[in-house]
């Protein structure tokens, strides 16, 4: 079985909770895209964990866990994760951890220039994690990178170093800030790279060793379907494809098919960053859902903007996710409410509007809200269906119709048995 899990909304769903839980039932757990500017929260056995570079299935002793060639390292981030992890009795080996030759290496440089860009704009920025992730999708693309296997030649490592340096320090330098030493970064690559060299290898021959032998595999996506560099809301986007269709490809199997996508997607709507976000609440309404959900950044910490179940975003992610399946999550953080928001369509120019528009048109919609019936009642102990409250149920049938996509999994709390299984 080829499964990806992935983010129907503006990320921050829930999805690292989900991996964590499904990942018991797979043999080899593989993030596919994205760098370390989100994280993804797994409560478990073990403690809590926030993991920003690492797959969630790294908290399974069983599961072989790949990084695959389209992601983006920081080495140095990679390497005090890691060591998080071990101080809390995690196992990681080369056996259980594989990082493709072929992923890029988030540079000194890259944070540098991502920083500078976001002085620069100002209050017209994007809203950049300023962890360098756009500047080094950039330089992929302008063949301009370096690339994990470059560890592993130590003799030509500093000459490609170099021939990228040269360039760098033109670009920042009309930033005013072009001084970037080759030894320093020479040295950077060296004392973070060397514990990561045994993890190093061709992820494609070993997935396609796995498929071949039908091992079951599980693709796990960064943030969600509108932060996708394609079909989101650029350019408030991330810099790499965040849906599953891109799930083989970013692993390194880009000949095989996935046999489902799982799509999870929060009970209400919550975004970090800067760019539309139609469904947003405001004033008292907003703090309340804010520290019920304890909706900060995982990566950044920033506090997260909140907002009622947005059914013409989810729907459009649901689409462009290809989802078979959902899981829906933080149902029971919704429980302090008498009546829940939902927004169920925009108004754009005095015109209602049913589906996700893109373009400028998105900057001017407004949101149309519909008030549900709420449970007000704890449900973190609900384990079956029958167990929710009437209100609940509904509510759940209700997203259910509106996505067009049936709702496989609810969870009602943070821990790895807290949630209900509907079919």
């Amino acid at each position: 079985m080829l499964t990806a899990v992935v983010g129907i909304n503006w990320g921050d769903e829930g999805k690292g909770r989900m991996v964590d839980l499904l990942s018991a039932k797979y043999n080899v757990i593989c993030r596919y895209q994205g760098g370390n500017n989100a994280g993804h929260t797994v409560v478990n056995d073990k403690g809590r964990f926030i993991l920003n570079l690492l797959p969630s299935g790294i908290l399974r002793d069983n599961v072989v866990n790949v990084m695959g060639n389209g992601m983006v390292i920081d080495l140095e981030h990679l390497c005090g994760e890691i060591n998080a992890l071990k101080s809390k009795g995690v196992k990681i080996s080369p056996d259980t951890l594989k990082i493709s030759d072929k992923a890029f290496i988030c540079m000194p440089w890259h944070k540098q220039q991502d920083i500078l860009e976001e002085e620069r704009l100002a209050d017209k920025k994007y809203g950049s994690t300023r962890r360098g992730i756009a500047p080094v999708y950039g330089d992929k693309v302008m063949k301009k990178g370096i690339r994990m296997g470059d560890l592993l030649t130590r003799d030509t490592l500093e000459k490609k170093v170099a021939g990228v340096r040269e360039w760098k320090r033109l670009i920042l330098g009309g930033y005013g800030d072009g001084n970037i030493s080759l030894e320093s970064m020479m040295q950077w690559l060296i004392e973070f790279g060397k514990p990561l060299l045994p993890y190093i290898c061709d992820i494609s021959e070993y997935l396609l060793g796995a498929v071949n032998e039908s091992r079951d595999i599980l693709f796990e996506a960064q943030l969600g379907a509108l932060r996708d560099i394609d079909y989101g809301i650029y350019p408030y986007t991330t810099s790499s494809q965040t849906l599953a269709a891109y799930a083989p490809i970013g692993a390194g199997i880009p000949g095989v098919k996935l046999d489902q996508v799982i799509g999870i997607m929060k009970a209400y709507s919550s975004c970090v960053g800067e760019g539309p976000f139609t469904a947003e609440l405001f004033g008292e309404e907003a703090s309340r859902l804010r520290e019920a959900g304890a909706e900060y950044g995982a990566a950044t910490g920033r506090p997260r903007r909140v907002g009622g179940f947005d059914i013409p975003a989810s729907r459009y992610g649901v689409y462009v996710q290809g989802a078979s399946t959902l899981a829906l999550t933080k149902l029971d953080v919704l429980s302090y409410l008498d009546i829940i928001p939902v927004c169920i369509a925009y108004e754009i120019d005095g015109v209602r509007c049913d589906h996700f528009p893109t373009g400028d048109r998105l900057l001017r919609a407004k949101p149309i809200y519909e008030y549900l019936d709420g449970f007000r009642t704890d449900i973190s102990k609900c384990r079956k269906p029958d167990d929710l409250p009437v209100a609940a149920i509904r509510y759940i049938r209700f997203i259910e119709k509106a996505v067009g996509c049936p709702i496989q999994y609810v969870s009602v709390g943070a821990g790895r048995d807290d949630y209900i299984e509907m079919r």
